[in-house]
């Protein structure tokens, strides 16, 4: 469906309704472009918009299906910019990605979303700084992968908080064992990096200039972001690897663990086996055995199971068996 669609001034919304077969009309005024916001169009939806702004077949094609890799494609004097959104809902929430699609002319922007995304806050944002609006398409493109990329900090931090809670979780005492969390935990940086890798190559191209769409004026904002995305990007490299020494980390743990397990399942046998030992003798039913005839000798053969149980145990307790 679409969302909004008007017409810019100088920086400027024009009051009046603009319908969208009026729209490329408008865009041709030279200080004029038409910014257009759509949520997960149908192809009948979207076909007016592509014949009204003469947009590629494939370019279209991808826009409707979504599920696109982040890119920026050329094609003929427009661009095709791809990015994904990521929302952090919490420590036991997974993460949800969102797509948007934008199409950038010397004269238009349209901009397609699927799923959640904060796509709807950046226009009345950007609408109240006019002297950077008057420059223009690149200046809506440049607002929008802004807030992409401010949108990736709080999931870089929820990410980092879970991270270390299931440190803390390895190296406590707790015997439950945490891999199928750091597992999961490895496949949402994943997913992140998927999202976010290709983008600073593709930004980079936008900042030094090599589309002629982004003007000059454009290419310090466009740098600033790129910078702010390439530290993102870095942590999110650096939790990859610190998950797979988090997982190294907990299979030697629970390696340890069950060393210790097998050590005190050891001491405690060695341990019963004493008075087992002695038992079983008495059980064989032997007529003359000195202990038979003994008055004490019941009571010395306790003693003794008692004091080599006793000797054993802090014996092991000594040596950390037990």
């Amino acid at each position: 469906m679409i969302v909004d669609c008007a017409v810019y001034t100088d920086g400027h919304r024009r009051e009046t309704v603009l319908p969208l077969e009026d729209a490329f009309e408008a865009s041709r005024d030279n200080s004029a472009f038409v910014w257009i916001g759509l949520h997960e169009p149908t192809p009948a939806e979207f076909e007016a918009v592509r014949v009204e702004f003469n947009l590629h077949e494939l370019a279209v094609e991808d826009a409707i299906k979504a599920h696109q890799r982040p890119k920026v494609e050329v094609y003929g004097d427009s661009l095709f910019i791809v990015l994904k959104t990521i929302h952090y809902w919490g420590p036991n929430e997974p993460l949800e990605f969102g797509e948007i699609q934008v199409f950038v002319g010397d004269r238009f922007l349209i901009a397609v979303r699927h799923g959640n995304t904060a796509l709807h806050e950046v226009r009345p944002e950007l609408e109240q700084r006019p002297e950077l609006l008057a420059h223009g398409p690149p200046a809506a493109l440049h607002a929008i992968i802004d807030k992409v990329v401010d949108e990736y900090q709080p999931v870089i931090l929820g990410l980092d908080s879970d991270i270390r809670d299931v440190e803390k979780e390895v190296f406590s005492s707790s015997r439950a064992n945490p891999a199928e969390r750091i597992y999961r935990l490895k496949r949402e940086v994943l997913a992140v990096d998927e999202a976010m890798s290709p983008l600073p190559d593709e930004l980079d191209r936008l900042a030094r200039g090599q589309h002629a769409i982004v003007h000059d004026e454009m290419l310090p904002y466009f740098r600033d972001v790129h910078d702010h995305l390439l530290r993102l990007t870095m942590q999110v490299e650096s939790f990859r690897e610190l998950l797979t020494n988090v997982l190294t980390a907990n299979l030697t743990q629970v390696s340890v663990r069950q060393n210790e397990d097998v050590r005190r399942i050891s001491a405690w046998a060695a341990i019963i086996a004493v008075p087992t030992m002695i038992a079983g003798i008495y059980g064989m039913n032997f007529q003359h055995m000195p202990e038979l005839s003994w008055r004490y000798g019941y009571l010395g053969s306790l003693v003794v199971m008692v004091l080599a149980c006793t000797g054993l145990f802090f014996g092991f307790k000594r040596s950390g068996w037990l």
